[in-house]
């Protein structure tokens, strides 16, 4: 059956990662929107915030002084949700109550010392230096023996639960493999078992050629909507060769992994003309010492706005109860993002309407 025909009536769509299916049902964009609506703040004018404990020189929790930096910083979390040093205890009574500790590092890693440059207005040497930053991370914590799964991932705007405007992200490296990376080994192992190839490899050969979702690209990376993407604008980025991790990157590749990230997050800001929100990580193989042949750099953004920079999705009803379920279809996702265009714009020319 043609496409064509699905994409105005409900149908559901798999995700072959998760290996869950998510329900589409484009019929329901034409309703009128009558729920809650999100005021969002304004993004930061200020280089430099004496109030921002991120900022160089001020002070953070408990007394902690952020040096001056210059380039990029990373310190261990002052409030982690994991600590590295603690008991191991397990709990269990009858199969049905099951608990143990679970030991990791939490460590957050600023992108620049300017309180008000994010990403999609970073230059070329300034996203070099976030990439390289994010290889050396994750090859230091993948050393250390017990660390399992190093998650690299970034919280954008109070929307998605960031409690400070500085740019910067946070990594936290767990003892375990935590339940989505675990989902995806599994069906990575699983398809490579049976095909004899990389899942990922072979989804963007399909998408490049079908070319229906593809957002931009350039040598080394592409940026999809995925066909079973469940956030109203969800994306994508996969690199185009088979490599499994950020520090196997070459020098010419961090480039172009910089450039792609800030030419997705530029579509995404001009999309409502807002300092759009949301949380986006990578996805890398365990970190076991064990090789990975079936895994594939990949990572995933997931934004709440829907139809304006003040209504957003909420994950709900039937999405909490039965399965994942969007209005806005995967294609109309990606044109709206292809018409959003790479010139930020902030940088437009006054009266300048050319996106």
């Amino acid at each position: 059956m043609n496409l064509e025909r699905l994409l105005s009536t409900p149908h559901k769509r798999f995700n072959p990662l998760l290996r869950e299916w998510v329900l589409v049902s484009p019929q329901r964009t034409q309703r009128p929107w009558q729920g809650k609506v999100e005021r969002l703040p304004a993004p930061p004018s200020l280089t430099y915030d004496p109030n921002c404990y991120l900022c160089p020189g001020n002070k953070r929790a408990g007394g902690k002084q952020t040096p001056q930096y210059t380039g990029t910083y990373a310190f261990d979390n002052d409030f982690p949700a994991l600590l590295p040093d603690v008991e191991p205890l397990q709990y269990e009574k009858d199969g049905l109550l099951v608990a143990q500790t679970d030991r990791g590092m939490c460590r957050v890693l600023c992108f620049s010392p300017r309180h008000d440059l994010t990403f999609p207005r970073m230059d070329a040497p300034e996203l070099r230096g976030v990439v390289d930053a994010w290889a050396e991370q994750f090859s230091e914590l993948a050393e250390i023996p017990w660390v399992r799964n190093v998650q690299i991932f970034e919280n954008r705007g109070e929307l998605m639960g960031a409690s400070n405007p500085h740019p910067h992200c946070q990594i936290w490296a767990n003892a375990t493999l935590p339940n989505l990376p675990a989902r995806e080994d599994e069906s990575l192992l699983a398809y490579h078992s049976k095909k004899h190839s990389c899942l990922l490899c072979d989804y963007l050969q399909l998408e490049m050629r079908r070319n229906e979702r593809v957002v931009c690209q350039n040598d080394a990376f592409a940026v999809v909507v995925p066909f079973w993407a469940v956030w109203p604008f969800e994306t994508l980025v996969v690199s185009k060769h088979h490599i499994a991790s950020l520090d196997q990157l070459s020098p010419a590749e961090r480039g172009f992994l910089g450039d792609i990230l800030r030419r997705i997050t530029v579509r995404y800001d001009n999309l409502f003309e807002t300092a759009f929100p949301y949380s986006m990580g990578f996805h890398q193989p365990p970190t076991n010492g064990q090789p990975h042949e079936a895994w594939h750099l990949h990572a995933h953004y997931f934004p709440p706005l829907l139809r304006s920079a003040t209504v957003r999705k909420f994950m709900v009803g039937y999405e909490l109860l039965a399965s994942p379920q969007r209005d806005l279809t995967p294609e109309a996702a990606a044109t709206r993002l292809l018409e959003a265009g790479e010139v930020h714009y902030l940088d437009r020319a006054p009266g300048d309407n050319q996106k």
